[in-house]
């Protein structure tokens, strides 16, 4: 696992959506959560651009920097960790954290079998993003943490409310934290 004082509880996810209070949001969030930098809706010049205001942002304030990209890219641009589904998590080396997304039984296995220093595992809750789409209940979003080797961070129409109501330790938020 990359070298981190300790795993946040706590992680704010990077979206068109949320772009325009990304700097209020990373303010606001206690010293030393997460961030997970997406933008997948930039063109190439401007994501990096950005990548680099919010960033530094989220260092001032002692927040790890996770980048949904190739563990090359994050060495590049110096972010702490990687993103994204289980399989893309390969080859497994230390100098990262590896943050896989899963959303059920298979992902989670191959989560497990990457070697993921945490799962993401959603939708916990309805979505703005998936509108209309099944989300896992209580019941069985334990079900299938349960079956992970690492930490699950709950995602998918989080807030605080929804993390008091799960009583989950570690949770993300695209709207509900920005």
């Amino acid at each position: 696992m990359a070298l981190i004082q300790s795993f946040p509880d706590l992680w704010l996810v990077s979206d068109q959506r949320n772009d325009a209070a990304l700097e209020a949001a990373l303010a606001r969030l206690p010293r030393g959560s997460g961030f997970i930098y997406r933008h997948y809706h930039l063109p190439d010049a401007e994501r990096v651009e950005r990548y680099f205001q919010l960033a530094a942002l989220a260092r001032r304030r002692g927040h790890v920097v996770v980048l949904a990209d190739s563990a090359l890219t994050a060495r590049e641009w110096g972010a702490d960790g990687i993103y994204g589904a289980p399989l893309a998590l390969y080859p497994r080396r230390d100098d990262l954290l590896r943050l896989a997304t899963v959303h059920d039984m298979a992902e989670i296995a191959q989560a497990n079998r990457m070697g993921a220093d945490a799962a993401l595992l959603s939708p916990a809750f309805a979505t703005r993003s998936h509108p209309g789409a099944p989300s896992l209940s209580p019941l069985r979003f334990r079900m299938l943490a349960k079956h992970a080797q690492m930490p699950v961070i709950a995602l998918g129409g989080m807030d605080a409310a929804k993390a008091r109501r799960l009583d989950w330790q570690h949770w993300a938020a695209i709207d509900g934290l920005s």
